[in-house]
């Protein structure tokens, strides 16, 4: 490029252009001239490639190009290195999967992927890689492939095309075929380590979606780490501050996760060795910042491994330690990939006591200064939560829902909700710290939350007078939310009868309470209140009087549905008779047991992502949705 005198006075003229007036009619006059010179049918090679440079300085300064592509597409089917290379710079750049050009390049990438020189080949993996396209997926992957797998590409022309394969199959899953899957495999022996790590990266990807097709690549996995870390197989260029290939190690640490342990005796003793290695490896911590860096990413790719497989007690025990020395970490990126391992850990273990010894520790990290490490704790604070530490662990979690931030409150309370119900072992308990709930968080509760409170309710006969006075009381208090409004319509509706007779709860007082905060309601709301007062007509005839007049009012509401409800009520409750009344009005029959709303929501959240190794939070018990909640009641 040096050489092309003309294009470096050009980007010079740009440069010293001091305002863009000046250089956009410098553009115009080059694009003008460049224009007039391809109408010349007997341009050179040379002059071709020195226009086209132009074109492509101009485009990347943020110009519209709208000629000079079939001069590219020209230059790559010359016969010279430099050409060729500018015509491929010019299409990954200028052209997409979707340009209507696309097929005419078709036929000379194909070519140079057959060409015997190397040079060729990688610059048409990089087009294809850059460009892609359904075209060039379906006609192009068989080649592709071809170099990937023949014995004869060079070590570089096999990483390409590893990539470039990987990069066709994440946009068009059809494009790697099927019976490709023992020669692709079969790569992760090469003696090449670049290759390998390559490789495995497009393994990565074909293993999450087709994992029986490549269950081979499980022991060559393995024993590769052993070669690797055990053996030293390892060529001094991919000793990274003298970790080894930490690269391809967390790359086949991550495949072996996709996978349940193995039935071979030798594969899973020499992965135990492998793991073994690794952790006494990272006893030894570096004062280089690099290597620290490689040795923890290894370290915890190992530590996420050896949870999956579940390995030995002895192993464990020294995770979890070092698990701890890392959540007590000055670094931030360590205190959130340990508070992560560990709640990895507390979602697929049994025996939670050696987490729980950390209990303190992991409360702190809701106090911690980044909003990553506060998310990650209230994971692992909700996946090792049990019957024994419950209400230490959702008392707390109360009293830092009020100054929490924002961004977070929603999750903590769905999740305080859910341990609350999971855990409870008496129903004053629950019920006391679900409203408590609702009076701190107020906008931050879904309807998720008190529906799922008003279905336990219902269900359990001993929970509703004390959940129906409780809610009176907080009805009664000067601040409340809406949510608490619509539970204590819900439940004084229905239940409101079981304490009429108790001193503050009389009929009169229910009504006063619910008709106060009536008027600052959302339509949502006020129709359920309309239902909640036609539910007292039936239950309190003595305060008829006063809900007529609520129904009355309302019958004129420029709301179409609290109109239409009005009426109707006002009509029901207006009829000579009372059986209709008593029929429409008769208490809810219990709910049918059913996946909680909740933890739907959780594991909804969780799920999506490209890696599919998902474990949700919440321990072995909080992994299935069929499990009924309410253990304890």
């Amino acid at each position: 490029m040096s050489s092309m005198r003309g294009l470096v006075q050009f980007i010079a003229d740009l440069r010293n252009a001091r305002a863009r007036e000046l250089e956009e009619k410098r553009i115009n006059k080059e694009m003008a001239n460049i224009r007039q010179k391809f109408k010349d049918s007997n341009l050179s090679g040379y002059q071709k490639k020195k226009y086209v440079c132009k074109l492509l300085y101009i485009y990347i300064l943020g110009w519209n190009i709208d000629f000079g592509h079939l001069e590219a597409l020209n230059l790559i089917a010359s016969n010279k290195f430099s050409e060729k290379q500018i015509g491929y710079l010019a299409i990954s750049l200028l052209l997409n999967e979707n340009h209507d050009l696309i097929n005419l390049v078709l036929n000379s990438i194909r070519k140079d992927l057959n060409d015997p020189n190397e040079l060729y080949n990688c610059l048409a993996l990089h087009a294809i890689a850059n460009v892609g396209g359904k075209e060039m997926a379906e006609s192009l992957s068989s080649d592709v492939h071809r170099l990937l797998v023949s014995p004869v590409s060079k070590p570089f022309v096999k990483k390409k095309a590893a990539l470039t394969l990987l990069r066709l199959y994440r946009k068009y899953p059809h494009s790697v075929h099927e019976e490709w899957a023992d020669r692709i495999a079969s790569i992760l022996s090469d003696q090449d380590l670049g290759v390998v790590t390559s490789v495995a990266s497009l393994v990565l990807a074909l293993a999450q979606d087709k994992p029986d097709l490549y269950k081979q690549c499980y022991g060559r996995a393995v024993f590769r780490l052993k070669a690797i870390l055990l053996d030293h197989q390892i060529h001094p260029d991919y000793l990274y501050y003298k970790v080894p290939n930490p690269w391809l190690q967390v790359k086949l640490m991550r495949l072996l996760q996709y996978y349940p342990a193995s039935d071979d005796p030798d594969v899973a003793v020499s992965l135990v060795d492998v793991l073994q290695f690794i952790l006494v490896a990272a006893a030894e911590p570096s004062r280089n910042v690099q290597q620290s860096n490689a040795q923890n990413a290894v370290l915890f790719e190992a530590i996420n491994l050896a949870i999956h497989i579940d390995v030995s007690a002895s192993l464990m025990d020294r995770i979890v330690s070092k698990l701890g020395v890392f959540i007590s970490s000055r670094e931030t990126n360590l205190r959130y990939l340990g508070l992560d391992a560990m709640a990895h850990l507390a979602a697929r273990t049994e025996d939670l006591s050696p987490i729980r010894a950390h209990q303190t520790t992991i409360l702190n990290s809701l106090r911690d200064r980044d909003i990553s490490v506060r998310r990650k704790g209230l994971d692992l604070l909700y996946s090792m939560c049990g019957y024994q530490n419950a209400a230490t662990i959702v008392a707390e979690l109360l009293k830092y829902l009020e100054v929490a931030d924002y961004a977070i409150r929603e999750d903590m309370v769905i999740k305080i909700a859910i341990l609350t119900e999971k855990h409870a072992m008496e129903y004053k308990w629950y019920i006391d710290t679900i409203l408590k709930l609702i009076s701190v968080a107020g906008e931050y509760v879904s309807d998720e939350v008190w529906q799922r409170a008003v279905q336990i309710v219902i269900n359990n006969e001993e929970l509703q007078p004390y959940a129906a006075h409780t809610l009176l009381q907080y009805l009664k208090g000067p601040t409340y939310y809406e949510a608490m409004v619509k539970i204590g319509g819900y439940v004084l509706g229905e239940f409101g009868h079981l304490i009429a007779d108790t001193q503050g709860c009389t009929p009169i007082e229910q009504f006063l309470a619910l008709q106060d905060k009536f008027p600052s309601c959302s339509a949502f709301t006020k129709a359920l209140l309309l239902s909640t007062y036609i539910k007292f007509v039936n239950l309190f005839p003595e305060i008829k009087l006063q809900l007529v007049q609520v129904f009355q009012s309302y019958s004129q509401s420029l709301d179409s549905e609290l109109q239409q409800r009005a009426c109707e009520y006002l009509i029901l409750a207006s009829l000579p008779s009372d059986d209709l009344l008593r029929t429409v009005c008769d208490e809810m029959p219990p709910f049918p047991e059913r996946t909680s709303a909740l933890l739907s929501r959780i594991h909804e959240k969780q799920g999506k992502g490209e890696d599919r190794r998902t474990w949700y939070i919440g321990g072995k018990a909080g992994a299935t949705d069929t499990e009924a909640l309410i253990e304890g009641f």
